[in-house]
């Protein structure tokens, strides 16, 4: 048995595991992420977020001292990025006395990030450039009351990590009506090779949407905060909105989201809720 120390937090109930291994040293597969995110085995959650030096990340090539967002998600495949994990990251950090001031960076595996602490407790995160393409993508779920399935145009949009976004307002079905239990699937198949998370939107008002999300690796999740930031930008283009905010509603929340193409922001919640130890089998 090995003995780990851990945290647990979630930003909008989206919740992560959290361990911290500043120099690398721990190794960490994809069974043992599966285990600690197990919500019935483990300690739960839909990701864990290693905190470690990027000087342990052979790839990054930024400053090696800062702090390094390595995310995995909760079936062990790596992602490139986590905007609600990116919030519950700094929590930790602040809360460790790791870092602090008014910015606090963060290197991830989609390039550095900026979180600035807000007087009401909240976080803001940047974002990075949005990219929306102009091709769309066909997302096809099943819909009982619609027959085997029922299809959207999506609009593919790459928040440093890959979505797919889809409006139901031209079709009959509304969110609470979604079966997200199983992952859609979408054509052209070849047009997300890595898997994509796929988001489902409804306008509730002028900058101001509801959204739910079938995260890749994690299923349905409660929050996606890359997902919020990917529907905030196509709903926008839709709109014909260039900037300003608009607020997005979650099963597990809200959050705001600042348009712009070159850098996005994302700012909410994020919570520390528990510490302790837990034991991981040797063989798993």
């Amino acid at each position: 048995m090995r003995k780990w120390t851990f945290a647990k937090g979630h930003g909008t109930k989206n919740d992560f595991v959290i361990v911290r291994d500043r120099h690398g040293t721990v190794r960490i597969d994809d069974a043992d992420v599966r285990f600690l995110c197990d919500r019935h085995a483990g300690i739960g959650g839909d990701g864990l977020l290693r905190v470690t030096k990027a000087s342990s990340i052979p790839e990054w090539e930024g400053d090696p001292d800062l702090w390094f967002m390595d995310y995995r998600n909760a079936d062990g495949s790596i992602a490139e990025m986590c905007g609600n994990g990116l919030r519950v990251f700094v929590r930790y950090l602040m809360e460790e006395g790791l870092a602090s001031g008014e910015s606090i960076p963060v290197a991830t595996r989609a390039g550095l990030r900026t979180v600035q602490p807000l007087i009401d407790g909240r976080l803001r995160c940047g974002m990075g450039p949005v990219r929306l393409a102009d091709e769309p993508v066909t997302v096809t779920i099943e819909i009982p009351h619609l027959g085997p399935q029922g299809s959207w145009q999506a609009t593919a949009v790459d928040v440093g990590n890959p979505h797919a976004v889809c409006f139901l307002e031209d079709s009959d079905v509304s969110l609470v009506e979604l079966d997200l239990g199983r992952e859609p699937i979408w054509t052209p198949a070849d047009r997300f090779p890595a898997g994509t998370n796929i988001e489902f939107v409804e306008v509730i008002d002028e900058r101001h949407i509801s959204m739910r999300v079938h995260e890749r690796g994690a299923g349905e999740t409660l929050s996606c905060g890359t997902g919020t930031v990917a529907a905030a930008h196509a709903y926008a283009r839709r709109a014909g909105l260039v900037d300003g905010e608009v607020r997005v509603d979650v099963p597990g929340g809200w959050v705001v989201v600042g348009l712009g193409e070159q850098e996005a922001t994302l700012t909410g919640p994020a919570v520390i809720v528990a510490r302790g130890e837990t034991w991981l089998p040797d063989n798993l």
